[in-house]
Order: C-alpha cells, then sequence, then structure tokens
C-alpha cells in the first residue's frame, strides 16, 4: 500500500471514530444532560439520536422511570410523647434533571440519602402532631396524603418529584408494647360490657313484652270464655225456662231427683232438716197425694 493510501486510510478512520464518538442515543426511559467543561449546555433531550462535540462534550444520562427508595426504619415521638417505629418506602422520579445533576451530582446515592432525610423530616413533623390511635388507625390516609405533598414540595430543589409516600408498619418499642397492648385489652373488655349490657337491655325488654302479650292473651281468652259460659248460661236457662212452662210439676220432680243425686253422692250419712222441709216431699204420702 502506498503512503498516500495509508494516510488516507488514516484519515479515514479519525473522521469515523470523531463521526462515531459524536453521536449518543437516549432511550426511551432516560433523560440526559450534556456538559462543557462541567457545566451543563443543555438538557431538553428527546428519546432519540443527538449530536455533540467530541472531546469537548460529556453526556450523562438517568433512568427516568419510577424509582423506589425503601427507607430504614426509624423511631419517631408522637403527641403523647410515646415512641414508634415506622418503616416506611417512597415513590420518586427525576423531573428536572439540570436540578437533579447539580443537587446531587448525579450519584443516586447522594439523591436517595438527600430524599430520604427529607422525608424523614415530614414524618416527624406528621408524627409529633398526633397520638399512636390516630397514626395507627385514624388518620392514616390523611397523614400519608400529607407526608407525599410535603415530601414533594422539599424535593423540588433536589429536581425529584415525589409521587408517593406510604408507611409500610408502624411497630412500638418493646418497652412500651406492653402497656399500650394491655390498654387496648382493657378498652376491648370495655366495649365488651358495654354490649352485654346494651344485650341484656335488650332481652329484657323484649321478655316484658312477651309478658305483657302473654297477660293480653290471657285476659281475652278469660273474658271471651266468660261471654261464651254466660251465653250457654242463658241458653240452658231459656230452655230450662221453656220445659218448666210446659210442664211445671214435672220440672220440679226432675229437679229435686238431681238434687237428691247430687245430696246421696256426696256420701255423707246425717242430714239435718225440718220434718216439713220441701227437700223430701215427694218421699211423704202428702207429697205422693200432691202428685
Amino acid at each position: 500500500m502506498s503512503p498516500r493510501a495509508t494516510l488516507y486510510s488514516i484519515i479515514g478512520l479519525i473522521a469515523a471514530t470523531l463521526l462515531i464518538s459524536s453521536l449518543f442515543i437516549v432511550k426511551e426511559w432516560e433523560v440526559a444532560i450534556r456538559l462543557q467543561l462541567g457545566k451543563i449546555v443543555d438538557a431538553a433531550y428527546e428519546p432519540g439520536l443527538h449530536w455533540k462535540l467530541p472531546l469537548v462534550n460529556n453526556i450523562e444520562t438517568f433512568d427516568s422511570r419510577i424509582q423506589t427508595l425503601d427507607t430504614r426504619p426509624q423511631r419517631y415521638i408522637t403527641i403523647e410523647q410515646k415512641d414508634v417505629i415506622v418503616d416506611s418506602y417512597v415513590k420518586w422520579r427525576i423531573a428536572d434533571v439540570a436540578q437533579f445533576y447539580r443537587s446531587t451530582g448525579g450519584s443516586p446515592e447522594r439523591a436517595s440519602r438527600l430524599l430520604e432525610e427529607r422525608v424523614s423530616t415530614s414524618l416527624r413533623d406528621e408524627f409529633g402532631k398526633r397520638t399512636i390511635q390516630e397514626v395507627v388507625s385514624g388518620e392514616r390516609a390523611e397523614i400519608m396524603e400529607l407526608l407525599t405533598r410535603g415530601a414533594d414540595e422539599k424535593g423540588a430543589d433536589m429536581g425529584v418529584e415525589v409521587l408517593d409516600v406510604r408507611v409500610k408498619q408502624i411497630d412500638l418499642p418493646e418497652e412500651v408494647s406492653g402497656s399500650v397492648y394491655e390498654r387496648m385489652r382493657a378498652e376491648r373488655e370495655r366495649v365488651a360490657r358495654d354490649l352485654r349490657a346494651q344485650g341484656q337491655e335488650i332481652a329484657e325488654r323484649i321478655r316484658a313484652d312477651a309478658d305483657r302479650q302473654r297477660t293480653v292473651i290471657l285476659a281475652e281468652a278469660f273474658r271471651e270464655a266468660e261471654q261464651l259460659r254466660g251465653q250457654g248460661d242463658a241458653g240452658a236457662t231459656e230452655i230450662y225456662s221453656k220445659a218448666f212452662t210446659q210442664n211445671p210439676e214435672f220440672y220440679s220432680f226432675y229437679r229435686s231427683l238431681e238434687a237428691y243425686r247430687k245430696v246421696f253422692q256426696a256420701g255423707g250419712d246425717t242430714m239435718l232438716l225440718e220434718p216439713d222441709s220441701e227437700f223430701f216431699r215427694y218421699f211423704t204420702n202428702k207429697g205422693v197425694q200432691g202428685q
């Protein structure tokens, strides 16, 4: 190969190298900044192929997808001066890549550390305003919303957007968990006693109502029975009256026989009567002659 051809080859290789080093690719899930002598000169890059000045510009790319920061469990103090151990996590992403680079130097580790400090400050502020009961169950959703808003505001100077802050677990230190659980147990027992008392009160009302209904039913049955008995007695009296009017002497004789049967069935063998008593008038000659 002639010297001229060799020179052309070297020039072509250098040109190809410069051309390749002048190109860079920004992927769909990335954001990029262009640096010149350590200063940011451009940060508005869409995904695709872009140009830069070789040996003059440096390109830094960062993941723009949602990141998860799993923070370490921290101890906070509630308004009751009680300690709680909170385990939380944060969902965040880069919102302003230039500001992110200025604040963190492009280090994900430093970004996580700074963001964790801000979230920890927000947690300390919110937990310090509330009781244990409120942070555990009463206002948990509201606390999460306030934490997310506060962390997002604090993260704006880092160029990040905080999408969500969630508390995974809230524990009590061992030295206070026993007394808290005992207080919760006593509260549950008090509620159980109240419910039992309410149940007994309802049961007494049901029994009283049942007794009242029973009394009313028996009274109505007795009244109806007395009415039927009265109607029966009236009917019997009417029958007796009709029989008496048809044959008064036979009716009187029949009633006397009924009276004898009842008296003699009683089992007594002694009777004190006047000699001319009407009771035995059908046993005397006078009674027979009267017949």
